[in-house]
């Protein structure tokens, strides 16, 4: 990790982490943040060895206050300056998240607004220190929210909840967060990190066909609702290459030998 950047890297193991790094901002999302961010989840996507992506707004007191759609980068290399022209940076980097093909864990270590929480909710689950508060404002500032963000939503904690989300503004706080479906787990500040990283060493232990395989399921039925016939026949080949795996007769080897198993991936 370089200090100075205003998005941290880091993989240990198989363990991939992302921070927020512009305190001095709430950790606000910049075009070249999210632009950043983008890249390096689809490198991860390809090298295909980071099993579980953490992503987190460190040790203060927010994950993100959400898109800073003032800040204009300053040092712009050749490759970012051919990406603005011709995509919008917060779509790129919502839907690396969103579409990254082993977990995610949004690791909430503070306050989450607009496009913060949105960034959240693209995570397949959300680990948050109890203390903290969620809020989508764009009602109270006089903003239609993107219809995509809004689906995310919808996705995530219904119909329901996301009218009230959205058209109430309000900030939520406490067990209200798993109530609405928000989070997963509320735990003390003090637990935050060891416990995602517990959930995340848990999840990358598992075979990495059976974790890419399903989670392309539970994102097709996502999209759809239903699935469709090619998407049928898609999910078919995903559960016969696991059928077939070395990893799955490691898997049947190390619980008769009662073991942990080594998997390959393949």
């Amino acid at each position: 990790m370089k200090p100075g950047d205003v998005l941290l890297s880091d993989v240990q193991g198989q363990i991939g982490t992302l921070m927020v790094n512009r305190p001095e901002k709430r950790n606000a999302l910049s075009p070249e943040l999210l632009a950043k961010m983008h890249m390096l989840l689809q490198q991860w996507a390809r090298e295909d060895t980071v099993r579980v992506v953490v992503i987190t707004g460190g040790s203060g007191k927010a994950f993100s206050a959400g898109y800073d759609i003032s800040a204009i980068p300053t040092e712009i290399n050749p490759e970012l300056m051919e990406m603005f022209k011709h995509n919008n940076p917060l779509k790129l980097a919502m839907d690396s998240m969103a579409s990254f093909p082993y977990p995610t864990i949004a690791m909430l270590n503070g306050y989450a607004y607009g496009a913060g929480l949105n960034l959240a909710i693209c995570c397949d689950m959300r680990i948050a220190a109890d203390d903290i508060s969620v809020a989508m404002p764009p009602a109270k500032l006089g903003l239609v929210y993107h219809p995509e963000g809004i689906q995310q939503f919808i996705n995530v904690v219904g119909m329901a909840r996301t009218r009230e989300i959205f058209l109430t503004g309000r900030t939520m706080r406490g067990l209200e967060l798993i109530d609405m479906g928000l989070v997963n787990r509320l735990v003390p500040a003090s637990q935050l990190h060891a416990t995602t990283y517990a959930l995340a060493q848990e999840i990358a232990a598992n075979a990495p066909l059976s974790l890419k395989g399903t989670k392309r399921i539970i994102d097709m039925f996502r999209q759809e609702g239903v699935l469709s016939e090619s998407q049928f026949r898609e999910a078919e080949v995903l559960i016969n290459t696991a059928f077939t795996s070395h990893d799955l007769a490691e898997g049947q080897m190390a619980f008769f030998e009662k073991r942990k198993p080594v998997f390959l991936g393949r």
